[in-house]
């Protein structure tokens, strides 16, 4: 399995609230909180990209 390629989300203030993704690994999305970096969730490419999509449009 490759290492995660971890990054900060645009949506953290880069401080102390911070998601980071992973989107190196084919086929899911690793998601973390940089301050609980041992708890990973995943998620299927297809339902990240719908709740980003929410996001986006402020229906989060």
């Amino acid at each position: 399995m490759p290492r995660f390629g971890w990054r900060k989300s645009t949506y953290s203030d880069g401080l102390e609230q911070c998601v980071e993704v992973a989107d190196n690994i084919p086929g899911r999305i690793p998601i973390r909180d940089s301050k609980r970096r041992l708890h990973v969730i995943t998620a299927q490419p297809g339902s990240w990209a719908a709740f980003v999509a929410a996001l986006r449009t402020g229906a989060l």
